[in-house]
């Protein structure tokens, strides 16, 4: 079996989620937990799209919320928001998304390079597009949805 046919074989385990209309995918890997949203802290002159922090076990954990990173317009939390708890670059990151779908397995094959630009999204976020048999899933690559002075700011709160 050459390089390629395994890399056809092998399965992405993603948490998939949505925000607005668009319904994206970041690798399971990276998920330390997902929780209902919570009472959020705001800090003063922390960027436009950090929503605060909260204390989750002890641990202050600063909320970015995604719809602003992408631009798009806030919406009001309801009872699907949910914060995906993640690590990047040593910090613990919680964001505030739409809703979460489900754990999903993909092949690799499925998945695309992206497009220059994607649903108002910079492609510099997105690893790929996963072609489902009923739907498009936009890839996330957490590593660059920040940026490294976002990741000092945030480092400091």
């Amino acid at each position: 079996m050459d390089q390629d046919q395994k890399k056809d074989d092998t399965l992405l385990q993603l948490v998939t989620f949505s925000i607005g209309e668009e319904e994206f995918g970041v690798n399971i890997l990276k998920v330390q937990e997902i929780i209902r949203t919570m009472e959020i802290t705001k800090v003063p002159r922390a960027p436009d799209f950090v929503e605060g922090v909260i204390n989750l076990r002890g641990k202050v954990i600063p909320i970015i919320d995604l719809r602003r990173r992408f631009g798009l317009t806030p919406k009001a939390h309801d009872k699907n928001t949910r914060i995906i708890v993640i690590e990047i670059n040593n910090i613990i990151v919680g964001f505030v998304v739409d809703a979460v779908s489900e754990v999903l397995r993909i092949p690799a094959s499925t998945v695309e390079p992206p497009p220059p630009v994607v649903a108002g999204v910079e492609s510099d976020y997105i690893s790929g597009v996963g072609k489902l048999q009923d739907r498009l899933l936009i890839m996330l690559d957490l590593d660059n949805l920040l940026s490294s002075d976002d990741i000092n700011t945030l480092g400091t709160i």
